[in-house]
């Protein structure tokens, strides 16, 4: 499929540079452009790769860094390239097929045009909304509840009496709904905590592959709605995380953790129990958080500080560091003297 450069802008919102007629085949990467595509330039990091680029057009956010070359001009160039995609690769709708090898008992509810993959399995008393599919090997507990046009990609594992909001995607080896970690000790011995809770996924969630999200002890663990946790991410039991979150891979929440709107994770962040942490909160790679932080605020190191504070430490340690090795020259000049 081509587009034309201004068939493009009108579906961005944006304003096409150029030649307007001419005609696009794909996006490409400003670092390793093709011929016949359009590129863009969301990080003016990447502003020497424009100068060589062999795609055809560029989106950019002001007209000067095109120098003559087409393009379109926008206010967030990788919107506008992930709007592009959606072009090119538009969503696969697996329609409404139903699977033969499929298992679905027959007190569960299935609305219109649900796809269920192979092997899939639909407990009792679950209900799945209309347009959402269920991939192959994925297993549904019972008394589950899935909204409209949510798409479970194969082997996923949903456990009694989750509850999945609208527009919910959910990668390979997830488990939603899993015992927490909970545990009393007496005599060095560890009774198990009956885990009688659920989980709450909101609308417009998205879960990476191989995560694993705890049911509450008591009550429900909860995901807010338009999070996206990426992929090896583990949400323990009681945890609430607010709306619009996103968490990067292999990070840890704590059972009872409260997280605010639109925080901020970046890869490896850890985060104690039963902690409170303040919405629009941003975390450095590999924090630590170890006690409760106010929100609008960027953290780093452990424990989590804030990021001027754990710079200014960090900047002090390397001083140490030079100043110990002055000190063993001078105990060596004085042993040798």
């Amino acid at each position: 499929m081509k587009l034309t450069l201004s068939e493009i802008a009108d579906h961005v919102d944006g304003r096409a540079i150029g030649n307007t007629s001419c005609l696009i085949s794909g996006v490409s990467e400003i670092q390793d452009s093709k011929k016949e595509t359009i590129t863009f330039l969301g990080n003016l990091a990447y502003k020497k790769y424009l100068l060589k680029t062999k795609a055809k057009a560029v989106f950019v956010t002001d007209i000067k860094l095109l120098e003559g070359r087409n393009g379109i001009i926008v206010k967030n160039p990788q919107l506008a390239m992930a709007k592009t995609l959606n072009l090119y690769f538009p969503s696969v709708n697996k329609g409404s097929t139903i699977h033969p090898s499929a298992v679905i008992n027959n007190k569960s509810k299935l609305s219109k045009n649900i796809g269920i993959g192979a092997n899939a399995i639909i407990m009792s008393g679950t209900k799945v909304g209309e347009g959402s599919f269920i991939g192959e090997n994925t297993v549904i507990g019972q008394n589950v509840v899935i909204g409209s046009n949510c798409y479970f990609n194969p082997n996923v594992t949903i456990y009694d009496n989750s509850i999945i909001g609208n527009n919910v995607i959910i990668h390979s080896g997830t488990v939603i709904g899993s015992d927490g970690f909970g545990y009393v000790t007496e005599n060095n011995i560890h009774y198990k905590i009956p885990q009688t809770g659920n989980v709450i996924i909101e609308d417009d969630v998205e879960i990476g592959s191989n995560c694993s999200i705890d049911k509450a002890t008591i009550g429900s663990t909860i995901i807010g709605k338009a999070s996206k946790l990426d992929n090896l991410g583990q949400i323990a039991h009681n945890v609430k995380i607010g709306k619009g979150c996103l968490m990067a891979a292999q990070f840890g929440i704590s059972g009872s953790t409260i997280i605010g709107d639109s925080c901020i994770f970046a890869g490896r962040v850890g985060v104690a129990g039963h902690l409170e942490i303040g919405p629009n909160s941003i975390f450095a790679a590999k924090s630590g958080v170890t006690k409760s932080l106010s929100g609008g605020k960027v953290y780093a190191g452990y424990p989590a500080r804030e990021i001027r504070e754990h710079n200014k430490r960090q900047a002090i340690f390397n001083k140490i560091g030079k100043l110990y090795n002055n000190l063993n020259k001078f105990e060596d000049f004085l042993l040798n003297k």
